[in-house]
Formats: C-alpha cells, sequence, structure tokens
C-alpha cells in the first residue's frame, strides 16, 4: 500500500523553467552530426489536376542540391494513411493545392527551399470541389455515412406543439502548434534508421516508415523527447514529413532534417473539420426535446485519415449533456479538394456538441425563455433519463450540481437583469450573457487503442528511479504527473524519478497521445511495472525475515513492512545484492469498454468529464467587434494528480475553444487554394483576446473508475467550455432586435459574421 504524498500537489511542470528560459531542446535544437543535409517539399500549384510533365532538371543543378526524391525512389507503400490509403507520399495526381510531389536535399535549409521553386511542371486542370454540400450532391464520400436511430423522431416532430429547420455551418481551425512540423533522421548501421519526430504517435510512425521502405520495423526507432504543441495535428499529419525525411536520408545516406516553413507546414497538412447541419427539432412548451433529425456533413478532404473515428465521435456527442429520447442523424463524409482534414482536440466531439448547444439555444429564443432553464430541463438526469442514444447507462452524472452551482456562483441570473438594462440605454454597444455544459467521454472509440506499456528502471546504487512510457509530453504534463505517481508509489522523493524520452525500442506498440487518455494509460502502465518490483522486493523480505505478510507502505523514503523497516536506498541495495530484479516492464488496457460500430451501441467511454462556464462579452454593432468581459468556469477533474497542471489545462482549453467559436477563420478560395496560411491571414487568441476576468474554480468529486488517484482528465473536455463564448456573442446580437428574433449566426463568430447577423436582425425588426 502507499500514503498519497506526492500526488495531488500543485508541482511546476517538470520542464517549466526550461520553455521560458529557452533550455528546453526540440528537434531542431539536436546537435546535428557532421554531413547533415536540408529537406524541402516541391508540391502541387494546383488543387486539382494531371501532371503530364514533372522536370526536375534544374532542380538537380540547382546549388547545394545532393539528391531529389519522387515516388520512383519509394521501394514500398507510397502512402502515409493511417487506417485507409488514400494519402500518398508524392503523387502524379495532386487531389489539393499543397500536395506533395516530390522532395531536395541540399545544403542548407535555404538552399533546399529555393531549390523546389525551381520545377517545371506541366498540369492538366480539372475542376476542384471545394464546399460540402457540393460533394453531398455529386455524391463524393470518402467513406460511407451512418444513420443512427433512437425512437421515432419523425413522427415526434410532427406531433410536437413546436418546430424548428434550421441549418448551422461550423468551421475548421489550424493547430498553429509552436514548434511546427520537423523531423531529423539519421542512418544507422544494418540500413537501420533513427528517426527524431515532432509526433504524437511514434509506433504509427515506425509502421508507416517501414512500409515505405519495405523494411522491418525492428530497423526504424522512433524517438520523441517533447513537442511543442500537438492538439491532434501530429497523431497522422506528421507522418508524411517524417517518411520524406527518412527517404531522403536512405538515398543520400547521410543524416537530414526536414524543417516546415510555416506557411508550407500549415498549406501541406490537414485541419479540424469543418461541419455542416441541417435539422428539424420538435418540442413541447416547455422546451423539452421531443425529437430531432439531423442531416450532419463534414468536410474530410481527400481522403479517411481519421474521419471515420472523428465523426463517430461527433455522433458520441450530438447529446451533450441532454437526454434526447428520439433522435434521427444522418452523416455523410464528404470528399473535397482540401488537405485531409484531422484530429483536433475535441476529435468530433465538440461539433457535435456545438450543434445541440445551438439547437437548444434556438428552442430558447424560439420560446422567449432562458436558455440556462431550457438546458436544464433537458439535462440527463439520474432515472431512466440516464442511457444515451447509444445504449451506455450514466453513472457518474454530476452536471445538475456543476450548473446549479455555477450559476449560483457566477450570479448568473442577476447579471443577465442587468445587462437586458445596460442594452436597453445603449445603443451601439451591446452585451450578452450564456452558460453552456460540458458532457466529454473518454476513452479511444476505437477500442484496441485503449493500451499502454512501461518500463521501469530502480538503479541499486543510489535508489534513483529511470520510468519510460508510451506517452508523448506535448505541453500538458504527462511527464510531470507520471513521475509523480511513481514517485508516490514508491514512496520516494519526486526529484528521484526521471520520465525519460518516448522511443519504440523501449516501448513498443504505443498507442497515440490523444483522446485525452495518456496519463490514464500511461500513468496506470507504468504502477502496473512498479507493482512488479514491489512484489519483487516483498518476496525477497518476506523470506530473507521470516515475515508472515509482505504488505509494506512506501513513504518519505521509507518502506516498513509488519516486523521490518528499511530506507528506500538499502532496501534495493540490499535486493541487487541478494539478485533481486529492480526492473519491470508495465502494461494497462481500460476496463469496461465495448462498442458495436454497426449497431452503434455499446460502452465506447469509461468515463465522463463535466463542467460549465458562464461568459459575458460585449459587441460593437457598428465594427463587429467583440470583447471577452468575464467568464466563470466550474469544471471537475475528479482527484486531480497536479492541480496546478489541471487547471493550466482548464484555461488554455477554454481559450482555444473560444479562438475557434470567434476569430480563428480557416478559407479557401474558390479554386481551392488556401488564404489563410501564415500569422498575418489567420488568427489566434493574443493576450488582449483573454477574459478581463476569469474564474476558474474546480468542482470538488471522485471518478467512480478505478483509474489512478481517481482523478479526471482536463486534455479535450475545456476546449468545449468555449461555447458559452459563442453564445454570449448570439446573446447580444439577439438584444439588437429586442430578444424577439433568432439570430443567424454560424461559427466562427468573426466580425463580419457580427455585422452580417446584426444587419438580417435590423431588416426584420425594422419592418
Amino acid at each position: 500500500m502507499n500514503i498519497n504524498s506526492f500526488i495531488e500537489q500543485a508541482r511546476p511542470h517538470e520542464s517549466g523553467s526550461k520553455h521560458v528560459s529557452g533550455y528546453a531542446n526540440y528537434i531542431d535544437d539536436i546537435i546535428e552530426p557532421e554531413g547533415t543535409l536540408y529537406g524541402a517539399i516541391g508540391y502541387s500549384k494546383k488543387t486539382r489536376a494531371i501532371i503530364s510533365k514533372l522536370d526536375l532538371r534544374e532542380v538537380w543543378k540547382s546549388e547545394g542540391v545532393v539528391s531529389v526524391v519522387t515516388s520512383k525512389d519509394i521501394p514500398g507503400r507510397n502512402d502515409v494513411g493511417p487506417v485507409y490509403d488514400g494519402d500518398p507520399i508524392f503523387t502524379k495526381r495532386p487531389e489539393y493545392f499543397g500536395q506533395p510531389l516530390f522532395a531536395v536535399a541540399a545544403t542548407s535549409a535555404e538552399l533546399a527551399r529555393k531549390a523546389v521553386l525551381k520545377a517545371k511542371i506541366t498540369y492538366k486542370i480539372l475542376k476542384p470541389i471545394i464546399d460540402i454540400k457540393e460533394a453531398l450532391r455529386k455524391k463524393l464520400f470518402v467513406l460511407k455515412g451512418r444513420k443512427i436511430k433512437r425512437g421515432n423522431p419523425l413522427k415526434k416532430i410532427v406531433r410536437a406543439k413546436n418546430c424548428i429547420k434550421k441549418t448551422f455551418r461550423l468551421g475548421s481551425q489550424e493547430h498553429f502548434y509552436l514548434e511546427g512540423q520537423i523531423a531529423f533522421v539519421i542512418p544507422q548501421e544494418d540500413n537501420d534508421f533513427k528517426v527524431y519526430s515532432s509526433t504524437q504517435h511514434p509506433s504509427e510512425t515506425q509502421q508507416i516508415i517501414a512500409k515505405m521502405l519495405n523494411q522491418k520495423n525492428n530497423n526504424i526507432n522512433v524517438e520523441v523527447r517533447r513537442v511543442g504543441g500537438g492538439f491532434g495535428g501530429k497523431e497522422t499529419q506528421s507522418f508524411i514529413f517524417a517518411s520524406i525525411c527518412t527517404l531522403l536520408s536512405k538515398k543520400t545516406k547521410c543524416p537530414v532534417k526536414l524543417r516546415m516553413d510555416r506557411d508550407d507546414d500549415i498549406i501541406i497538412t490537414g485541419k479540424r473539420h469543418d461541419f455542416y447541419a441541417d435539422y428539424e427539432i420538435g418540442f413541447n412548451n416547455k422546451g423539452i426535446i421531443e425529437g430531432v433529425k439531423i442531416k450532419l456533413l463534414s468536410r474530410c478532404g481527400i481522403s479517411p485519415d481519421l474521419s471515420g473515428a472523428i465523426n463517430s465521435r461527433a455522433l458520441l456527442h450530438i447529446d451533450n449533456a441532454y437526454y434526447i429520447s428520439d433522435l434521427l442523424v444522418e452523416n455523410y463524409l464528404c470528399k473535397t479538394n482540401t488537405s485531409s482534414s484531422t484530429a483536433f482536440r475535441g476529435f468530433g466531439g465538440n461539433q457535435g456538441m456545438m450543434v445541440i448547444e445551438n439547437i437548444i439555444d434556438n428552442v430558447a429564443r424560439y420560446l422567449k425563455k432562458d436558455s440556462a432553464e431550457i438546458r436544464k430541463i433537458n439535462f440527463y438526469q439520474k432515472n431512466k433519463k440516464n442511457i444515451t442514444h447509444y445504449g451506455m447507462k450514466i453513472e457518474d452524472n454530476v452536471i445538475n450540481e456543476i450548473f446549479n452551482k455555477l450559476i449560483k456562483s457566477s450570479n448568473y441570473k442577476k447579471r443577465k437583469k442587468n445587462i437586458k438594462k445596460f442594452n436597453l440605454k445603449s445603443k451601439y454597444l451591446k452585451k450578452g450573457i450564456a452558460i453552456t455544459p460540458v458532457k466529454f467521454g473518454i476513452s479511444f472509440t476505437t477500442t484496441h487503442l485503449n493500451q499502454a506499456g512501461a518500463l521501469v528502471h530502480v538503479y541499486y546504487a543510489d535508489g534513483s528511479v529511470h520510468v519510460s512510457t508510451g506517452a508523448i509530453e506535448m505541453g500538458q504534463g504527462t511527464y510531470t504527473k507520471i513521475a509523480q505517481i511513481v514517485a508516490n508509489e514508491l514512496g520516494v522523493n519526486y526529484n528521484n524519478v526521471k520520465v525519460s524520452s518516448t522511443r519504440t525500442d523501449k516501448i513498443p506498440n504505443t498507442s497515440a497521445s490523444a483522446a485525452s487518455s495518456t496519463t490514464d494509460l500511461n500513468g496506470a502502465a507504468a504502477v502496473n511495472a512498479v507493482n512488479k518490483i514491489k512484489q519483487n522486493l516483498a518476496s525477497f523480505v518476506k523470506k530473507k525475515y521470516n515475515l508472515k505478510s509482505d504488505k509494506a507502505i512506501y513513504r518519505n523514503g521509507n518502506v516498513n513492512f509488519k516486523g521490518k523497516k528499511f530506507t528506500f536506498n538499502s532496501l534495493v541495495k540490499e535486493a541487487y545484492l541478494n539478485r533481486v530484479s529492480l526492473s519491470s516492464s508495465g502494461f494497462y488496457s481500460t476496463p469496461k469498454i465495448h462498442f458495436n460500430n454497426k449497431t452503434f451501441t455499446g460502452r465506447p467511454f469509461l468515463y465522463f468529464c463535466y463542467g460549465a462556464a458562464v461568459s459575458e462579452v460585449l459587441i460593437d454593432t457598428l465594427t463587429g467587434e467583440n470583447k471577452i468581459l468575464r467568464v466563470d468556469i466550474l469544471h471537475d477533474h475528479g482527484r486531480a494528480i497536479n492541480p496546478a497542471i489541471e487547471k493550466g489545462q482548464i484555461e488554455g482549453g477554454f481559450v482555444q475553444g473560444a479562438g475557434w467559436l470567434t476569430i480563428e477563420e480557416v478559407k479557401w478560395k474558390s479554386n481551392g487554394e488556401l488564404l489563410t496560411h501564415s500569422p498575418s491571414t489567420y488568427k489566434i487568441p493574443a493576450v488582449n483576446d483573454m477574459p478581463l476576468k476569469f474564474n476558474v474554480k474546480i468542482y470538488k468529486n471522485i471518478n467512480k473508475e478505478n483509474v489512478i488517484n481517481k482523478s479526471k482528465t482536463t486534455g479535450e473536455p475545456p476546449l468545449m467550455l468555449g461555447m458559452s463564448i459563442f453564445f454570449a456573442i448570439k446573446d447580444a446580437i439577439a438584444s439588437v432586435g429586442n430578444y424577439k428574433i433568432i439570430p443567424n449566426l454560424n461559427a466562427p463568430a468573426t466580425t463580419e459574421s457580427i455585422l452580417l447577423s446584426i444587419n438580417h436582425i435590423k431588416r426584420i425588426y425594422e419592418k
């Protein structure tokens, strides 16, 4: 057994001081061996075409160029698709503007980038499909869609007292991490390769490269110490850069670094799926939803990538926190001539949640009621109304408690009244307020990914501990928390535990660091390894000292058996001298989960995370500008391993969600060329976009499931708290028409969108 002494502590991030001082080493900081070359990618400048001629003679002649690679140089699989084919490394039939055609290795990055511009390419232009509704009309899909149904929604809608038919569009989002896409490959003996990749998925990187080279997986060793932001964009999109870099290294027999220019990075890589919803809803005079019918379209780009799982998660979260007795959703995975849409924090769940939240908001406005009240009466309860549309019983529901507590603590009702008074007196500046809930399921919906491995060594000379797991540290603090977990289990000082780089030659078959499950999985695997070491020690002590029990308490550097006490250091030294193993691998697989993808039923999640946010905004009706005045958050993170890190995740996730729904707009030209591909054309939240008042509080709760420390993750769920910003803006717009007209507002609510919505209301209201 152990005593909690090193967890539930607000410890700083293990690399925090190195981050701010510049001493944290990223891939671009790795010392380059002599002879290192630098890569660059030549990509299509047409959206959809057939290449009739690819003339690279001038590229070869360009200063500093050592080698050029095309699809002809690939000995194995010319594709980096993680589940399905469709993402060629190099293509002769480009399907989006920015699709890679060839790559070069040169003596400097600047010379490599200059060289790729000298290619002479002859295209036969074909008409691209950019709009997802056009893709639907032409029946262009990357995968077969699905229909989910519960009850008899069409009948319920017809019989309902009230009915609304509307559409809603949700925009895309660029990952825009601090560290862009990068890979660094060093050839080894026996045709092996050491691959440094800024990736969330080392094992899949290993597999993709091995298939490309037609070699064994054990020839490829992928290492990741830290990633400068991932958000899902480095779960699969990093593969093509690691593959091209390795191919260049193989051909040149030299170390090669491929560091993408920010514009090229954004142009080549996929983004969050944008969604389009066409819906019809029936409800009674109280606002209780009786039937919902939704046609849900998503932009998947040119290939499936992870669109199947992302759309499934959107369907799994189409209810958010609401019990919907009768539901019909038709989901279409539309193929467009844009880069393959991919994972992004929330993984489709937030898109599904936004659709139902917009529906709820419109029901409230239709009935002239407070949307908070309509939300509350539709919540899942702790009676028969606790079964989801996919058949999972909700056993940990605390959304009612969180919602009611936040309404009181944020003084929501009084502020709402004061805002209405303000809006009556203020001609051009209008305020809005909204409260929205979050219920987010935790686990990979692809069941087999819910597993993790670990390796733990205890060094007898000084009792220090070395831990390796499959977890990727990308700023979220998983290394810090895993070190705290291991220190706690062994009763040693936190500083005695070191968590090392993630390497495929140490921990094989890793799952991606995604789905908000990284610490849950890898922390549990580390504990499993520690427990094996402790069992070795217990068996040794019991036998040598003739003890009746092998149970021990590990605390404050001591190990107490009943009848015998050791310091931890003396115990491991004595065990070593008696040839007792102080090293072990560990493994963990998530219990209870099961899901039938064909019937769309089962238990896809181990538990749910809950939270709520109240946001108050101010908009300028003349310019469309908005300001976040105040945000109050109450979020459930269970019994946190590290409360400070969890609070940081809640704040950061909220801001990223608010950015997605307000200022982060991804736009393509009608010919498929990306317009928003640089910091000058794509805006992420800055200091001035932070709430003037930002109150974040934790709902004290304990996870009912058997997870590490009874904690709950805060990776993805807080992003959905940002929904409250969008609906606060919508509330402010509604005041222009004295709250009598439902605003027609799509996401993101940019200044232009806000102005268009205001003008639409004015035209109707003034009539």
